[in-house]
């Protein structure tokens, strides 16, 4: 009977909420119009208003979808439907900051890989040039209610979304919308909620951007054309630049492709353009607090989590890296760090499509250490202030939808049952209030006889095993709980029938009632709450559960997190004395023996004999020998991208955009004894990118391992790369083809930046152009070439070219035929940087020689070698000595050669690149001669910080052993335990060359 009458009161509620949702005052009416205003009042129960608000035994009262009041024990107004809700929690509805409901599938248009590049946009209409800039996309107008998505989110506590089509770069405006069925027009709270921005192209084909350093030239054009679209009297209609006009005073949120390097970058053009970007964050914050907090960035939380790798197989788990490791144990724990580190963040489901992952992945974080007051004010305030809805939803306050769901205990603490979820008034039910969620354990007492209950399960599916005293196995009985009374039936093992009891609960959480034995007698029977913990199976679990719950880590967290990643403490400025060494000063004094070396306040502080300082770390120098640290001024470490290749020039972009500070070869060649990189764009295009220039700061961010103050530099290129020789039939479709071609891009590019200089300079109404503010730059000796070369023809050509604009080439750079114009380069003033070996690897190098090196010294170049190899770099030392071998340069030239000469091109020679006093330290010690094969680096510092040691580093490679052992078996724990497992897939980072297209981690699966 009581189940009929709960039915019947949700049909009731039905039925007076339905003018809550039919408010269309455009739309005609189809029949008797229905008045009723869903009036309701929910009594008893322990509301929380929000965050910073909870009120017991409270009466909520709702009308016309609206909160009216929520008062403690408050009397139920005249008109009023009472729904009792003893015992129950009332929360206001979550808000999704983040979502994609009701909107469109981003499919991928026109086009396949058996296609030419697509140069244009496809979009018609007057729109952007660029196919993944779609400011004009309107989630609102595009919005449509889907009830299958709607009663998924609502299950998992969402009662209103923010949605927006995930598609481009620029994705156009967000909408607010509520996940109550009805019309559109009902449902869309508010039209315009935020602007939308990516890393990503989505549906475009369109080549460019092909890089993630153009896709952030991309932005940034975006927002001077912006700018001068406003000022522009009527010169071009662009439909997409009003928009993103139009959007510019909403919230800003940029999904950054989720890890924490990509966020900084997102932040770095916000600040560019007085924007503060609300970040989606990649679950990897804690590898970065300090400087995501320095961003000032609020973040969208996902709460997706690795699941446990099986390490079952040994030579499997060979394939998984200690950084996977680590985040699988850390990544739980991510919201709770976040959150210690005063970094404000609302929560999001986005990365889920199984909502109820989404509601374990919350339980899981609050048990690692989130604050479940903090995790409730992320899912509700927080988004509603964030898009700037806090009037609406949020809390339950007076005014504010009537959007809350039910449930049966703390949502945040306990595995709760939500029973109802109202949304503008209108109920949802997801079960039956009467299911009622027993204890762990309880002892029974039937006839005088002792038994025990062990509960399993969850709510509204619970089993309860019964175990006579003094047995262990016990059996299973068949239990219900509905109506608010408990029903038991179970056969004993020793009995010839069942027992069959009914009881109503108790003031002390238990039952107690009467039934009948395996006979028919008529008996009494009590059921006392325990909770289940003398069981062993269960105390044992529950234990396991504490200490899972303590979060202890084995994993270090280094910086990066991945093996051989410094500790915080260990990225100190020292005092240091080398005694008694062998030092190759690269200046006027030679090589000096016995000589010692102050390195103090991260510079060399005196060079000579006999020197003292107190407090200073001894290093014996006897047997050693001290260079300057090794300059590469040549290189693609440390890059996340490396060609932008789909213009014929791309000098709008920036290696700077894109240093990777994870890059394990960081670490490795300050094991070779590399301090400076010179991080160049590829040999994809005429005009490459604009160069970044790092000191190898293992352990920084990005932007601290810039070298301050150097010099602007930019990539250019000739021969086959370039006219896109070897790049198939399908790229035939980019000019130039030819190396004729190449030079009339060069005359054509040059001469626009000279007239675009002219214009600027004359006052007049100029759109800003990243692409010739760089050859600008260039013409005006304020950014310098580094040219990538080998046939003699095209080196002429470029400084010829070179000459007609007023400019100098700077370095040419592999160069191999040098030896052939190496007077011409003398001439120009150009630099060589060059192989000291290579040939033959493709056609246009098959006539360098091993001598090219020696002979444009000879010739008075300026003359270096570089790797253009992550791996080769590690040995530079010894490429250095090739030119010994081949040619007889003396041995303190050919260290220069990997030393001071690139500091001269780089024009960083008055910091680096020499041991004199005064310039930074940057320094090496190697424990035999450094041009020698026996030579290897025992430390190396930079800027008096020492970034590398060898008996340190034989240290670290045992404790990477031992940590990785520990990770291992706490997964082999928690799949033991039941946790969800994963095959082993590794992740190796692909090596950047010249001609590498894009940057991708190559997986290798088991």
């Amino acid at each position: 009977m009581r189940r009929f009458q709960q039915w019947a009161l949700l049909a009731i509620m039905l039925a007076l909420c339905t003018s809550a949702l039919t408010a269309q005052q455009t739309y005609p009416y189809n029949g008797v119009y229905d008045q009723r205003s869903g009036h309701f009042a929910f009594t008893g129960a322990t509301v929380h208003v929000g965050p910073d608000r909870m009120v017991d035994n409270a009466t909520l009262i709702i009308r016309k979808g609206k909160v009216v009041e929520v008062t403690a024990a408050g009397s139920v107004p005249a008109g009023a439907v009472e729904v009792k809700m003893d015992g129950k929690h009332i929360y206001p509805s979550f808000v999704e900051a983040y979502g994609s409901y009701g909107m469109p599938e981003a499919k991928r248009g026109g086009g396949g890989w058996g296609d030419p590049p697509q140069t244009d946009s496809k979009t018609p209409g007057a729109f952007s040039w660029n196919q993944a800039m779609r400011s004009e996309t309107e989630a609102a107008a595009m919005f449509k209610a889907d009830a299958k998505a709607a009663k998924s989110l609502r299950d998992a506590g969402f009662g209103t979304v923010s949605t927006h089509h995930q598609d481009g770069i620029s994705r156009g405006s967000a909408a607010v919308v509520s996940l109550a069925d009805g019309k559109e027009n009902d449902l869309i709270l508010k039209r315009r909620s935020a602007h939308h921005l990516s890393f990503s192209k989505g549906s475009s084909r369109q080549n460019y951007p092909s890089s993630r350093m153009g896709t952030m030239a991309l932005l940034r054009q975006a927002y001077h054309d912006a700018a001068w679209y406003k000022k522009q009297n009527g010169e071009e209609t662009n439909l997409s630049i009003e928009a993103w006009n139009d959007l510019q005073a909403l919230p800003q949120i940029f999904d950054a492709s989720g890890n924490w390097q990509d966020n900084l970058r997102a932040d770095m053009i916000g600040d560019e353009f007085g924007k503060q970007y609300i970040l989606l964050g990649g679950g990897d914050e804690y590898q970065r607090l300090q400087a995501l907090k320095e961003s000032g960035a609020t973040f969208i939380l996902p709460l997706k989590f690795p699941k446990t790798y099986d390490v079952a197989d040994p030579f499997a788990a060979d394939l998984i890296n200690l950084g996977q490791l680590r985040h699988w144990e850390r990544a739980p724990a991510n919201m709770a760090a976040v959150a210690k580190a005063g970094i404000p963040f609302v929560i999001t489901t986005h990365g889920h499509k199984k909502m109820s992952d989404f509601t374990a992945a919350l339980r899981k974080a609050i048990k690692s250490g989130a604050d479940a007051k903090v995790a409730f004010a992320a899912l509700t305030t927080g988004p509603a202030e964030l898009l700037g809805i806090g009037d609406m939803v949020g809390t339950l306050e007076k005014g504010k939808l009537a959007s809350f769901f039910v449930t049966d205990k703390d949502y945040f603490t306990d595995e709760a049952t939500v029973y109802q979820h109202w949304v503008q008034g209108k109920p949802y039910v997801l079960n039956d209030l009467d299911v009622v969620s027993l204890a762990d354990g309880y002892e029974l007492m039937i006839d005088g006889k002792s038994f025990k209950g062990e509960v399993s399960g969850k709510t509204g599916s619970q089993k309860m095993k019964i175990i006579a005293a003094g047995d262990t196995t016990g059996v299973e009985a068949t239990t219900s709980t509905a109506n608010g009374l408990m029903t038991l039936r179970f056969k004993p093992e020793d009995a010839d029938g069942f027992y069959r009891l009914v009881g109503a609960p108790t003031t002390e959480g238990g039952y107690a009632g009467t039934g009948q034995d395996p006979t028919g007698k008529t008996i009494n029977w009590s059921a006392k709450a325990t909770d289940g913990d003398d069981a062993p199976e269960k105390r044992d679990k529950q234990e396991k559960k504490e200490e899972d719950d303590k979060m202890e880590f084995v994993s270090r967290l280094t910086y990066p997190n991945i093996a051989y990643g410094a500790d915080a403490g260990a990225m100190k400025v020292g005092k240091y004395l080398i005694r008694n060494a062998t030092v190759w000063t690269n200046e006027s004094e030679g090589i000096l023996e016995n000589t010692d070396v102050l390195i103090d306040n991260g510079k060399i502080a005196a060079v000579g004999k006999g020197l003292s300082a107190g407090g200073a770390t001894v290093i014996d120098g006897e047997g050693m020998h001290v260079t300057a640290g090794i300059i590469d001024e040549h290189s693609h470490i440390a890059l996340s991208s490396v060609n932008e290749g789909s213009q014929v020039s791309s000098a709008e972009v920036r290696m700077n955009d894109v240093i990777d500070a994870t890059d394990e070869n960081i670490y490795r060649q300050l094991a070779g004894g590399v301090t400076t990189s010179q991080l160049l764009h590829g040999s994809a295009n005429p005009i490459g990118g604009q160069s970044a220039l790092i000191k190898l700061r293992w352990g920084k961010t990005p932007e601290e391992m810039k070298f301050a103050g150097a010099d602007g530099f930019i990539k250019f290129a000739l021969g086959e790369n370039v006219k896109q020789s070897n790049w198939g039939d399908l790229y035939r479709n980019r000019y130039p083809q030819t190396r004729m071609g190449v030079e009339q891009i060069f005359e054509s590019y040059f001469s626009r930046a000279k007239e675009y200089g002219e214009a600027m300079k004359a006052g007049k109404l100029v759109r800003r152009d990243l692409d010739l503010e760089a050859l600008l730059e260039i013409l005006n000796e304020e950014r310098f070439i580094t040219c990538h070369s080998y046939q003699q023809g095209e080196i002429n050509m470029l400084m010829k070219v070179a000459d007609r604009h007023g400019f100098r080439v700077n370095t040419f750079t592999h160069i191999l035929e040098g030896y052939k114009v190496a007077d011409q380069m003398a001439e120009h003033g150009a630099a060589g940087s060059t192989f000291s070996d290579w040939w033959a690897y493709k056609y246009e190098v098959n006539e360098a020689i091993p001598y090219n090196g020696a002979i444009m010294h000879k010739q008075g170049v300026l003359t270096g070698f570089n790797s253009d190899d992550a791996e080769m770099a590690r040995r530079l030392n010894q490429e250095a000595g090739k030119a010994v071998l081949f040619g007889g340069v003396s041995e303190e030239d050919a260290l220069k050669f990997v030393t001071l000469n690139p500091a001269k091109m780089l024009h960083i020679d008055d910091r680096v690149g020499s041991i004199k006093a005064g310039k930074d330290a940057d320094v090496v010690v190697w424990n035999n001669h450094p041009l020698s094969i026996y030579a290897r680096a025992e430390n190396t510092f930079v800027d008096g910080i020492e970034y590398f040691n060898r008996a340190k580093d034989a240290e670290m490679r045992k404790a990477v052993r031992e940590e990785r052992n520990a990770l291992i078996q706490k997964s082999l724990d928690a799949k033991k335990g039941g946790a969800k497992t994963q095959r082993p897939s590794g992740k190796k980072r692909r090596t950047l060359h010249c001609n590498s297209l894009d940057h991708m981690q190559e997986k290798h699966a088991h």
